[in-house]
């Protein structure tokens, strides 16, 4: 029943965002510009976090390991730490062993997105570049891939 609640709130769509895939471009930790519109063809979680928040630290492996098995495949993902020093969040993005792309966040830059009312919050955009998912809150590996492989197929 929980995964089906997920799912389900994992599958709204957010009609007030304004995000798309030639919009969102930030200069990441390391200095390499993210843009959406690079990852066309991939799935995108655009993921919402920040490190004094218990439900992002405990979300954050799940999504380190789907990362890893899928970014050479057909998903990415662009953590936005807001609310956070940029040294507190590279040492966790150290600890955490983060390998996807990390942007500092700002109150402009979620107002590209749409309304974050809590963190984390996630966006999912399709491999064409279309704001597909909205998800307040944590989500889980298994309610990300069961959300992709069903739409995926259709």
């Amino acid at each position: 029943m929980r995964y089906l609640k997920n799912l389900l709130a994992f599958s709204l769509l957010v009609l007030a965002a304004t995000a798309s895939a030639g919009q969102f471009h930030f200069a990441d930790l390391q200095g390499k510009e993210q843009r959406l519109a690079d990852y066309k063809g991939k799935w995108v979680l655009v993921n919402f976090w920040a490190t004094w928040c218990p439900p992002c630290l405990e979300e954050i492996p799940d999504l380190v390991d789907l990362y890893n098995d899928r970014k050479d495949k057909d998903f990415a993902i662009i953590g936005i730490a807001m609310s956070s020093s940029r040294d507190s969040v590279m040492e966790l993005t150290k600890q955490m062993d983060m390998s996807y792309p990390v942007v500092m966040g700002n109150d402009r830059m979620a107002a590209q997105f749409g309304k974050i009312e809590a963190l984390p919050t996630s966006f999912l955009f399709d491999p064409e570049g279309k704001l597909v998912g909205y998800q307040p809150g944590a989500i889980s590996r298994k309610a990300i891939e069961n959300y992709i492989n069903t739409k995926g197929r259709k």
